[in-house]
């Protein structure tokens, strides 16, 4: 074979201009990515900012009027601007800014949630696993589901004598239902082939929980630490209205004990964002975890 006939080969075999092709689509990618980008970032956003901003308006037109019992958003703006400006000003125990008082807040419901999610997932996997315990314990739950969370704080004051430990329970015994029986669901909903194959890999108990039963019902267990992450942060507010402290809960009762409306309605919308990124974040942890089969 002459040289010529090689090169012509190698020529067919790598031929230049597809390459370049390819280079060039490479760089059309990279550069139109930020394009895209922000297309959908503002796609996301700018429907948002734009219903908030009509809300602000009626509610400005609405509550404007002299003879009006709630106050405008300019009102709320001048009034309680240090609260929104300085979210994390200290200057004292009991003076201190919204976002230390969300934070102390949050402390409570990671504590309360947190051990609400470790024995629910339990509770849900042996509900779900076997049928006695099933018929024996979800007419319980379904009842219990029932009763709302500030109806479980005498019983918890008077368990355990401070309001701290009480709050934690409210929080408990509010989040832990919707775990329980998503859980319960997820795992009566676990496909036969997979405990075939638990029972051909001679699976004991244990490895049979944490490599079948869990990652197959993670999508149902997502469910319901969203659901129980919402009812935990509603639970808290709820309960520090009644058992004080330096929450936002509480705040928000001393706001209204002193007559400081546009202070409450700042500390609603703290309320209302935290509870907001806390759903993201236990969506985006359930996301990763499933790859994209938990609802977001």
């Amino acid at each position: 074979m002459s040289i010529q006939t090689i090169e012509d080969t190698k020529v067919k075999a790598f031929p230049a201009k597809p390459a370049e092709v390819i280079a060039f689509t490479s760089k059309a990618r990279r550069r139109v990515e930020p394009m895209a980008t922000a297309g959908k970032l503002a796609s996301a956003l700018v429907p948002p900012v734009i219903v908030i901003a009509l809300m602000l308006v009626v509610w400005q037109v609405a509550c404007s009027s002299p003879t009006s019992s709630l106050p405008p958003p300019s009102q709320v703006w001048n009034e309680a601007y240090d609260l929104i400006a300085h979210p994390f000003f200290n200057n004292g125990p009991q003076d201190i800014g919204l976002a230390w008082r969300v934070l102390i807040s949050l402390q409570r419901v990671a504590i309360g949630f947190g051990l609400a999610a470790i024995v629910g997932v339990a509770l849900g996997a042996l509900v779900g696993q076997s049928i006695w315990a099933m018929r024996g314990l979800d007419p319980v739950f379904q009842i219990l589901r029932t009763v709302p969370p500030l109806a479980w704080l005498p019983l918890s004051l008077a368990a355990f004598r401070d309001s701290s430990p009480s709050a934690l329970f409210v929080i408990f015994i509010t989040s832990i239902w919707p775990i329980i029986i998503n859980t319960a669901v997820g795992v009566r909903n676990i496909p036969q082939d997979y405990r075939n194959v638990a029972r051909i890999l001679r699976l004991n108990p244990f490895e049979f929980f944490v490599k079948i039963m869990v990652p197959a019902a993670a999508p149902y267990i997502f469910t319901g630490l969203r659901i129980g992450i919402g009812l935990s942060w509603l639970a808290i507010v709820a309960a520090e209205m009644l058992t004080g402290g330096v929450g936002i809960g509480f705040f928000i009762w001393d706001a209204w004990n002193s007559s400081r409306l546009p202070d409450i309605i700042v500390a609603l919308a703290y309320i209302g964002v935290t509870g907001f990124c806390l759903d993201r974040l236990v969506a985006g942890v359930g996301a990763f975890v499933t790859r994209g089969t938990t609802a977001k």
